[in-house]
């Protein structure tokens, strides 16, 4: 049987409600807690037209890397209808599963995905990559406004053309009374909190020391994570977490993690 601390999610609202619900169904007790709000680019700017021109001529990239699954939602959907000869490139699990909502598979298409689910990350993207067979080609990538440089710099490095161009605006929440209140009761539990970004994770501790100070954040320091990647692993270990588990990327992992009675 499921335990009785919650299982606290902070992806975007939008990610995290399936897997909330999926949870429930199993006997979890789940609380939305988001450390991140995602936003499609604004129809009027000049980001939002570029993202146009260039889903109107995909069939010019040799491959199209989406840095995360809101770059997968906030491009299909819009109706998109995927070029087959154009290859994938996704980072971790969740874009995976996010491409397969939209009829987006191995089977109909070509896609490069890193293979260790603890190293989900654009390093080990790059090594399931051609990268002789790039050299000379263009290669899109889709992100939020600003993220790592780390995979367009290695994909230059290798002659490789790179265009970089935003899907989405991404950015830390407010705060409320409504998540000031609930911050600080989901902190004075023993709760598991589940984090995927280490963006997630120092929006966390800035928003505890900003709504009770530094005794929020030693509170904070104290909680149980659950973490999808090792970077994040050792941001939090970094920033003073003491209970930090590394289950690996995708839901898949995390159920396997919680049914092993962490």
């Amino acid at each position: 049987m499921a335990s009785s601390n919650k299982i606290i999610l902070t992806r975007p609202i939008a990610q995290a409600q399936p897997l909330a619900a999926r949870l429930t169904a199993l006997g979890y007790s789940v609380a939305l807690f988001p450390l991140l709000e995602i936003a499609p680019l604004p129809e009027d700017g000049e980001l939002h037209a570029l993202l146009q021109a260039t889903l109107a001529n995909l069939s010019r990239y040799a491959m199209v890397a989406f840095v995360s699954p809101n770059a997968v939602h906030n491009v299909f959907q819009r109706g998109l209808k995927w070029p087959s000869e154009v290859a994938i490139a996704v980072v971790g699990e969740g874009s995976r599963a996010a491409l397969a909502e939209y009829g987006i598979n191995s089977d109909n298409t070509t896609i490069y995905c890193p293979t260790d689910p603890f190293r989900s990350d654009s390093e080990t993207l790059l090594q399931e990559l051609n990268l002789p067979a790039l050299k000379g080609r263009e290669v899109l990538i889709l992100r939020a406004e600003t993220g790592r440089e780390l995979l367009s710099e290695a994909l230059i490095a290798h002659g490789i053309q790179v265009v970089k161009v935003a899907a989405y605006r991404r950015f830390a929440p407010q705060i409320t009374a409504h998540n000031s209140q609930l911050l600080l009761e989901l902190l004075s539990c023993s709760d598991r909190w589940v984090v995927s970004s280490s963006e997630a994770l120092r929006t966390l501790v800035e928003l505890a020391r900003k709504v009770a100070g530094e005794a929020a954040v030693v509170k904070t320091q104290q909680i149980n994570l659950l973490v999808s990647h090792h970077r994040i692993a050792e941001t939090a270990e970094n920033m003073g977490f003491k209970c930090v588990r590394l289950i690996g990327s995708g839901d898949e992992n995390l159920l396997l993690a919680l049914q092993s009675h962490l």
